[in-house]
């Protein structure tokens, strides 16, 4: 696919948005990393670099309304096209459903749901030239919802819908659209949430993060570059008659059909 084919990468400082721009880097022959940490975008785009793609960085918050259009200018200014958007970016906190505050709710969607909405529809035209690839980034508790991670379920939920809208319009624009559900993937933001987590559970680390897989009923946690490479397939051309799917990939967790 190289040419000069261009993907844009958002949340690509860390976790599953690096592990997705190094392994575009081998595909594409740029890849557009943001997210909010410049130091961390820096590394990534190094990293890119020598895999053999041309990195932009653009440090931008997603959560207000203006980052998108800036991205999506600065995308088009450098490269004069967009042939994949992977929309990667998006923590949302995971507090009980009875204590969660309004402004955690907004802080939630503003970045992972609103602030994807904002840029796929500011690269829709850029896409729609290059006939190009949208994927948008869910979560498995999207499919289990529990009171305690309530926010990301719903939000995650909201992720799907939207991902299937955009696939109507784009089966008509010539842009394909798809959602990915990753499972527990052993991210730095999840060996963070074990190292609160388990000496309030009364456990080292490691028994926690043996616990966890246990309870939700999988072999082991996954790997980003697992999600990586399932992004890579999905924006590929095996993949261009796929459009409109939610694709799983959690190692089993999700028990239902």
């Amino acid at each position: 696919m190289k040419g000069n084919a261009v993907a844009i990468v958002t949340g690509a400082s860390q976790g599953i948005g690096r592990a997705t721009a190094l392994r575009l880097a081998r595909d594409f022959s740029a890849v557009v990393l943001t997210a909010r940490n410049e130091e961390e975008l820096q590394r990534t785009a190094a990293a890119v670099e020598s895999a053999g793609a041309e990195p932009l960085v653009c440090k931008l918050d997603l959560r207000k309304p203006q980052a998108a259009e800036v991205l999506v200018k600065n995308t088009l200014d450098r490269f004069g096209r967009i042939d994949a958007l992977l929309n990667i970016a998006g923590a949302v906190p995971q507090t009980d459903l009875f204590e969660m505050t309004d402004a955690q709710w907004d802080d939630g969607m503003a970045l992972k749901l609103h602030g994807a909405r904002r840029l796929t529809i500011l690269a829709w035209d850029a896409l729609k030239a290059s006939t190009g690839s949208v994927v948008l980034i869910s979560g498995s508790a999207a499919l289990d919802p529990k009171p305690a991670f309530a926010a990301v379920a719903t939000i995650n939920a909201a992720i799907i819908a939207l991902a299937k809208a955009f696939a109507e319009q784009g089966i008509k624009d010539g842009v394909q659209v798809n959602s990915v559900i990753p499972g527990a993937v052993m991210t730095g933001r999840r060996e963070s949430f074990f190292k609160k987590w388990a000496p309030a559970h009364n456990l080292t680390i490691d028994e926690a993060m043996k616990k966890f897989p246990e309870e939700a009923g999988i072999a082991r946690f996954g790997k980003p570059e697992e999600i990586a490479d399932l992004m890579a397939f999905l924006v590929s051309p095996s993949a261009k008659w796929m459009t409109g799917a939610s694709v799983r990939m959690d190692g089993g967790e999700t028990k239902g059909i």
